[in-house]
């Protein structure tokens, strides 16, 4: 893996790192509720539960803010490099982790981590992990 460091933008990454810092962190201080999307969005398929507003309004906003950045700034070129079948069930294992796990990345990883919650260092560490290990084989051992 190499750096295209002709189209390296630490800037705009370290923006969003913040936003969705500040949208944890604001979400936790004025709600009392944690940031993670696989709560946010079962939470949402419970009808009639408390907070479903700001639910709605926090994947909305994940869903409407790519495409206002596609309106303002040209479309970077994605390459998926895996078929239909192997993004299915890569989309699959990942739910299935989340409702494992109690939670998924942003929960653990973000929130969980900066709250200094041991539960969400052992899942971060074991998603990170688990991922370090799968991309390994699958790259080197198998050559897929």
């Amino acid at each position: 893996m190499t750096i295209d460091w002709a189209n390296f933008t630490p800037w705009t990454a370290l923006i969003g790192g913040i936003m969705i810092g500040l949208s944890a962190a604001l979400l936790v201080v004025f709600n009392g509720r944690i940031a993670g999307i696989s709560g946010m969005l079962g939470g949402l398929l419970t009808p009639r539960q408390a907070g479903n507003g700001e639910r709605l309004v926090f994947i909305l906003g994940m869903l409407i803010a790519p495409l206002l950045y596609w309106l303002l700034h040209s479309r970077p070129t994605i390459v998926i490099e895996a078929g239909p079948l192997a993004l299915v069930v890569a989309g699959l294992l990942v739910g299935f982790g989340s409702r494992m796990g109690s939670g998924c990345t942003s929960g653990h990883g973000v929130c969980g981590l900066a709250r200094l919650s041991p539960r969400g260092l052992v899942a971060t560490l074991s998603f990170m992990g688990t991922g370090f290990i799968t991309v390994y084989l699958l790259r080197h051992v198998w050559g897929a």
